[in-house]
């Protein structure tokens, strides 16, 4: 049987993935670019090296070659302002950073300090520092109260004479829990809450809503338009949050995937209301503009799909594939500390055995620009991987470039980061690098 495999000039080699390496093998990125406002780097799954070395040195050279002023990560809204104010040259330091400001344990890695480190001395002498941002749900996607808290906090500056009913932090605070390490928890005690309490929840987030709007005019008299902004979009993801848990308690899974990714979607044109140009950072899942397709559920509208119609050729996808090594695993017992699982070779037809057969070294493969052939090679393909499993996907309408990664390894923890970390986190780092040993 003859593997099928792209042509040579379909490959285009990447010397090495040192963030701070030369850029000469990059130059393929300045066409595919062009004028985009938003251009979005995947990964195959969660906490590899390869990915976070990838993204960094990618969006080093859209910021010195381009001009892109922001780096946007799936990473918690509310919890990535104290990563911006460190980026742009706030006090504190790197750990508590890592481990506060982005959430999903997507911090607590030495390649994702290594970027913020570089962001923070790239603006000590920019003139247009490049800020960063958290698109996502906070509270790891399942507690309120980061979000909430944030609300509270400026409401006692902007209306201080105004009673919040303390209910709603009570109830809020009823189901919280420290990390995304803890979402199975989450997930009981919300079940758990008696139906008038969980509606009382809900009607009083609605009602804090329709006063923050209605009061707009009046509370940017007391505070600044940009403090009001921040609250008010804490408030909406938390509302989404919120939504999500009663969908959960309703048996309604979907419901997840459908809301999380139109609320990114909304927190990335409110990011681009402040930012002209935008690198953002996400799983192919998320930026793919194709479905998510889940076993046992309906196709659901992905953060891709929505910035596609809304933004149109501003927004530009780069998929990632990998070959072997390790990848997350989401299994049930990564809540106990097992986070990676091995990869094997990719399954025959996939768009992954196609990339792994055409280079053994990483490349990247411009998708609008292929040869006939080469065009045909990647339709024929009909499914991805996602970690590791397996989904249908039509690469060429999913994305507008392609950087395979022959070979993944788990990222490096970063100890500093995991001593301002959560109990439920350094334990299950301990049983995981026990585990290693």
């Amino acid at each position: 049987m003859t593997t099928v495999r792209l042509s040579g000039e379909a490959v285009r080699p990447l010397r090495t993935l040192a963030p701070d390496g030369s850029p000469e093998d990059l130059a393929w990125l300045d066409e595919a670019v062009g004028d985009a406002r938003v251009v979005a780097i995947g990964e195959n799954a969660h906490y590899n090296r390869e990915s976070y070395q990838l993204r960094h040195r990618l969006t080093r050279y859209l910021v010195e070659r381009h001009g892109f002023g922001a780096y946007a990560m799936e990473s918690g809204f509310t919890e990535g302002w104290l990563t911006d104010d460190w980026v742009r040259g706030g006090q504190g330091g790197p750990g508590q950073v890592m481990a506060n400001g982005i959430t999903s344990l997507m911090g607590l890695w030495t390649e994702m300090r290594t970027q913020l480190e570089w962001l923070r001395q790239h603006n000590q002498a920019a003139t247009r520092p490049v800020g960063f941002y958290g698109i996502d749900l906070s509270g790891s996607n399942v507690s309120l109260l980061p979000g909430l808290d944030a609300v509270l906090s400026y409401l006692a500056q902007a209306d201080p004479d105004f009673e919040v009913n303390p209910g709603i932090r009570e109830t809020a605070a009823a189901f919280a829990v420290p990390s995304a390490l803890s979402f199975p928890q989450a997930v009981a005690a919300y079940g758990q809450l008696p139906p008038e309490r969980r509606d009382a929840l809900t009607a009083g987030l609605a009602e804090l809503t329709a006063r923050m709007t209605g009061r707009h005019l009046d509370y940017r008299t007391r505070t600044t338009e940009d403090a009001y902004q921040r609250a008010l979009r804490s408030l909406q993801l938390t509302v989404t949050i919120d939504a999500n848990a009663r969908a959960l308690a309703h048996g309604d899974r979907a419901g997840l995937f459908f809301n999380r990714d139109a609320a990114m979607a909304d927190t990335v044109e409110w990011i681009l209301r402040r930012e002209e140009r935008i690198v953002l950072a996400a799983h192919n899942g998320h930026l793919q503009r194709w479905p998510a397709l889940f076993p046992g559920m309906p196709p659901a509208a992905t953060l891709g799909m929505h910035l596609a119609d809304r933004l149109g050729a501003d927004y530009l996808a780069i998929g990632v594939t990998n070959g072997t090594g390790q990848t997350l695993n989401i299994g049930a017992d990564f809540y106990a500390g097992q986070l990676f699982t091995d990869l094997e070779p990719a399954r025959p037809g996939s768009l992954d055995a196609l990339l792994a057969a055409s280079a053994d070294r990483p490349f990247a493969t411009d998708l609008r620009r292929l040869s006939p052939a080469d065009t045909e090679a990647v339709r024929a393909v009909r499914e991805q991987r996602l970690g590791a499993f397996y989904c249908e996907v039509s690469p060429l309408e999913a994305y507008d470039a392609i950087v395979h990664l022959p070979h993944v390894t788990a990222a490096d923890p970063d100890a500093t980061a995991l001593a301002e970390s959560p109990h439920d986190v350094q334990e299950a780092f301990a049983r995981w690098r026990g585990a290693r040993q």
